[in-house]
C-alpha cells in the first residue's frame, strides 16, 4: 500500500462520495464504491481505472467547486491514474517517464526520427531521392525492417505483459484457468462497448461541456476500431509474405492495403476529433498533470497514420526515402512509447471492467441469499 497526496484526495472524495451516494447511477465507479467502506490505494487504483472521465459526476455534484469541499471526482482520478501507471510499468524505473510524457515522447520522436532519415540517407546513398522498384521496400529490406522491429517489439510486448501482470496481482484476480468466463466476457463487451461514456443516461459525457454528447464516445470508438484494423493490415500483410510467399508491396485491393486505408481514415478521424474536444473541454474535470500524456499519444497515433498513408501515395516517386524514414521514425515512437505513455490505461481499464463485472455479479447472488432467508 501506498499513501502519495494523490491517494489521500482519491480517497477523501471518494469517503464524501460514498456518504453522499446521489450520483450512484452515474457509472461504474459509484456502484464499486458502494461495495467498500474504506479506500486504501489498491481499492483506489481499481476506482480511477474504473473512471473514464465523462464529466458527468462533476456537473451535477452539489459539492464541486466553488462548495468548500472542492469535490472533483473525474480530476483525483485521473491524477491517480498518470500516478498508478507509473507504480506498474515494467521494468520498475521506467515509471518515471510518465511524469513528463509528454516531453520525453517529444524528444523520444525528434531522435528516432532523426536516426532513421539519417541511417536510411547513409545506408541508399545517391537513391536516397530516387524511385525505387520494390517501393518502400527498395529503400530498406523487408529482412531489415522485421528484424529492427521485431526486436523492439519483444521488448515492448514484454514490458505490456509485465506492467499487466503486476496490475492484474493487485487487483487479486485469480489465474485466468480459474477466471468466472461469463463475467470476463461482460467486462470485455463494456469495454469494447465504451459503456461508460453515456453520461450514465445513454446521452454521452458532458464533454467537452456541461451538455451532454456522444462525440467523444464516438472518435473513441473510431481510434480503437482503426487501431485494430491497421494491426489487422499487418496481420494480413505477414500472412502473406510467410505463408503463401507474396511479398509487399500490395494493390490497392488486397486484403492488408484495404485494412490499412479504412484503419488509417479512423486512425486520422478519431484522434483529430478526440483533439478537437480536448482543446474546447472544461479544464476543471480534466486533471492537471495528464494533458501532456493525453495528446502525445494522440498526435502519435495521428501521425503513424497520416505518415502511412502519405507513404502509400508516394511509394513508387522520388519521394519514397523521406517518407519511409518519417513513417517509421513515428511509427517506432509509438511502439518505444506504448508501454510508457496513454495506451497502456487501456489494458489497466479492461482489468478494471472484468473485476467490477465479477463483483457486480458476486453481490447480486449474496443478496439474492439474503433475500430468501428473509422470505424463509
Amino acid at each position: 500500500m501506498r499513501s502519495t497526496d494523490k491517494t489521500t484526495e482519491a480517497a477523501r472524495v471518494m469517503t464524501i462520495c460514498n456518504a453522499c451516494r446521489y450520483c450512484e447511477g452515474h457509472c461504474a465507479v459509484f456502484q464499486a464504491m458502494e461495495l467498500r467502506l474504506e479506500f486504501n490505494s489498491d481499492t483506489l487504483d481499481y476506482l480511477a481505472n474504473l473512471c473514464h472521465n465523462c464529466g458527468a459526476c462533476y456537473h451535477n455534484c452539489q459539492y464541486a467547486p466553488p462548495h468548500e469541499f472542492q469535490l472533483n471526482v473525474p480530476a483525483a482520478m485521473a491524477e491517480l491514474r498518470q500516478e498508478n501507471y507509473g507504480v506498474y510499468a515494467w521494468p520498475g524505473f521506467m515509471g518515471r517517464l510518465f511524469a513528463n510524457n509528454g516531453l520525453w515522447v517529444s524528444l523520444l520522436s525528434v531522435i528516432v526520427i532523426t536516426l532513421f532519415f539519417g541511417a536510411t540517407a547513409i545506408l541508399t546513398g545517391a537513391d536516397f531521392f530516387a524511385a525505387h522498384e520494390n517501393a518502400f521496400y527498395g529503400v530498406i529490406s523487408h529482412n531489415v525492417l522485421a528484424t529492427l522491429f521485431g526486436i523492439v517489439g519483444g521488448f515492448v510486448l514484454l514490458a505490456l505483459v509485465g506492467s499487466v501482470v503486476k496490475f492484474w496481482r493487485t487487483m487479486n484476480l485469480p489465474s485466468p484457468l480459474m477466471l468466472d468466463y461469463p463475467r470476463v466476457m461482460q467486462g470485455i463487451k463494456d469495454a469494447l462497448s465504451l459503456k461508460y461514456l453515456d453520461g450514465g443516461n445513454g446521452q454521452g459525457c458532458s464533454y467537452p461541456g456541461e451538455t451532454p454528447s456522444m462525440a467523444r464516445r464516438w472518435f473513441h470508438q473510431m481510434t480503437f476500431w482503426g487501431f485494430m484494423l491497421c494491426f489487422a493490415a499487418t496481420s494480413s500483410a505477414t500472412i502473406l509474405h510467410y505463408g503463401f510467399d507474396l511479398p509487399a508491396p500490395y494493390g490497392y485491393l488486397s486484403l492488408p492495403k484495404l485494412f490499412g486505408i479504412l484503419g488509417g481514415i479512423g486512425l486520422i478521424v478519431g484522434p483529430a476529433g478526440l483533439l478537437m474536444l480536448k482543446a474546447k473541454a472544461d479544464a476543471a474535470p480534466k486533471g492537471k498533470t495528464n494533458k501532456g500524456m493525453d495528446v502525445s499519444f494522440l498526435v502519435l497515433l495521428f501521425l503513424t497514420s497520416f505518415t502511412g498513408l502519405c507513404l502509400m501515395v508516394v511509394r513508387d516517386t522520388h519521394y519514397v526515402g523521406m517518407m519511409l524514414s518519417l513513417h517509421l521514425g513515428v511509427v517506432m515512437t509509438l511502439f518505444l512509447s506504448m508501454p510508457y505513455g496513454k495506451f497502456i490505461h487501456g489494458f489497466y481499464r479492461l482489468i478494471a471492467l472484468i473485476v467490477f463485472a465479477v463483483e457486480k455479479n458476486d453481490h447480486k447472488q449474496v443478496v439474492g441469499v439474503c433475500q430468501s432467508k428473509k422470505t424463509i
